[in-house]
């Protein structure tokens, strides 16, 4: 039981690490995030560290759908410093499935 318990807490510390980080790059990861596809593609998903159910995860990376190309490709965040305001609302207007 012990055993369990440690290997719970490191993968929590290493999510939570991984949360900080990508924050402190200027990721908005956490929740309902602008990711760009490998074509350029703008739109938003949910991005919980550790946790999907529609995308395959690859680090910083998701292998998952894009509801614009309608294409099954790679997408990462955008930092939010790297959005001009029309890539912020085209991205708004469209949204992937609303599962993590």
């Amino acid at each position: 039981m012990r055993k369990r318990l440690v290997t719970f807490a490191l993968v929590v510390a290493v999510l939570a690490g991984a949360t900080v980080l990508a924050r402190r790059l200027g990721y908005k990861v956490g929740g309902n995030v602008v990711v760009r596809c490998r074509e350029g593609h703008l739109f938003t998903t949910i991005w919980i560290p550790g946790a999907s159910l529609k995308a395959i995860r690859f680090g910083p990376v998701r292998g998952q759908y894009c509801p614009v190309g309608e294409h099954w490709t790679w997408v990462r965040p955008v930092r939010d410093s790297d959005l001009t305001q029309a890539d912020r609302e085209e991205a708004a207007g469209r949204h992937d499935i609303r599962i993590p």
